[in-house]
């Protein structure tokens, strides 16, 4: 078409026009414009959208081409068309929108360079909060969903987990006391890759009744009173606290073992344990094949609770404890002492436990769950 139409299309004047299409001659000091001419597409896919690609949306637009046109015709999804027109549009006075490449090309540009500053260093009542429940040993995962509960209407207030773990891990940014990074579970300062379990204890050699003749009821958590329970092992294997948890509400009881962890004192810590639980919430108790089981047999007929034994080293069949003894190694760190511990010091650290909220339990806590069954 002719240089007349093509500027009225674009919507510029005339000399305008020509002095895009032809360049223009340097004058004096000052530089002249250079002549448009061909430029060859960057070969090979990109995460982001190129210019081409801004320009060819905005073409496809005006020709009233939908969304999924658009993306099929540019090989990328309809979400990332949808949310490159939603982000990057000019909205004039009048509240009307419209999406001009180059513009859009900018605002782009001008997001990415990093570093950006962090969202919880610019906000002292989000860092606050953060800081504040990390020393109660809450996981990043936990605050994040409490936030949101707290502060439905406040994004401000929103963060994902994976920000607080960078807050505290990466040098330099200071949105977090470093020291909160021990109040982490694995205490540790800097990430590092997921080591492999433990092997469990050797084998329980006196005759037991196997995990798999455990009622179906207990494998899906339907119904309460199934419990599952380990020991911790304190220095040189010489002091334990015993771990139950009930596997559909996972709420959280330790054994008092100061005298050892033989047979017999685990079998009279669970019976005092046991007994103070109505009949309805004590069904059934999964173990693995430690000896300190030696007297389950004694265990089952004083309190007409059966006991069921994992397989060898499957500690997968009693997954709510294994993660429960990990969450208990930061109040009783390995290496260390538990006999010192007194009775109300364990009764304290399984209310603090039992008062955190649960993903698995759609981030209500152990108490409250307990608390809806004891009442029902």
């Amino acid at each position: 078409m002719s240089s007349r139409e093509a500027c009225r299309i674009v919507g510029i004047n005339l000399r305008t026009g020509k002095r895009w299409r032809n360049g223009r001659a340097p004058s004096g000091s000052e530089v002249g414009a250079l002549p448009i001419t061909a430029v060859a597409p960057v070969s090979g896919p990109s995460r982001f959208l190129r210019e081409n690609d801004r320009v060819r949306i905005a073409d496809r637009l005006r020709e009233k081409a939908s969304i999924r046109q658009i993306a099929a015709e540019l090989g990328r999804s309809p979400s990332t068309i949808s949310r490159e027109i939603r982000r990057n549009r000019t909205v004039d006075p009048r509240g009307r929108w419209h999406y001009r490449p180059h513009a859009a090309q900018a605002r782009a540009e001008a997001r990415r360079p990093r570093p950006k500053p962090g969202k919880i260093g610019q906000n002292r009542e989000l860092r606050d909060f953060i800081q504040a429940h990390l020393g109660l040993r809450w996981s990043p995962e936990q605050i994040c969903r409490v936030l949101r509960r707290r502060f439905p209407d406040r994004p401000e207030m929103h963060v994902a987990h994976e920000t607080i773990y960078q807050a505290l891990y990466i040098q330099g940014r200071g949105e977090l006391r470093r020291e909160l990074a021990r109040a982490l579970r694995t205490g540790r300062t800097m990430r590092k890759p997921r080591r492999q379990a433990q092997q469990r204890q050797k084998r329980f050699s006196t005759p037991m009744v196997m995990i798999s003749e455990r009622p179906a009821e207990a494998a899906d958590r339907a119904v309460p009173g199934h419990w599952e329970g380990d020991l911790i092992i304190g220095k040189d294997n010489a002091s334990a606290i015993g771990t139950l948890v009930e596997r559909a509400t996972r709420y959280v009881m330790l054994l008092h073992l100061p005298h050892g962890r033989g047979a017999e004192h685990v079998r009279n810590a669970l019976v005092d344990t046991v007994t103070t639980l109505p009949a309805h919430l004590v069904r059934s108790l999964t173990w693995d094949q430690g000896i300190e089981m030696a007297s389950h047999g004694s265990f089952t007929l004083t309190t007409n609770v059966p006991v069921y034994f994992c397989d060898p080293a499957s500690p997968w069949q009693r997954g709510s404890n294994e993660n429960t003894n990990g969450l208990l190694r930061q109040y009783f760190p390995k290496a260390t002492d538990l006999a010192v511990h007194t009775r109300d010091h364990l009764d304290a650290v399984a209310a603090e436990l039992n008062s955190r909220p649960r993903k698995t339990l759609d981030w209500e806590t152990p108490a409250e769950r307990l608390h809806k069954l004891l009442t029902a």
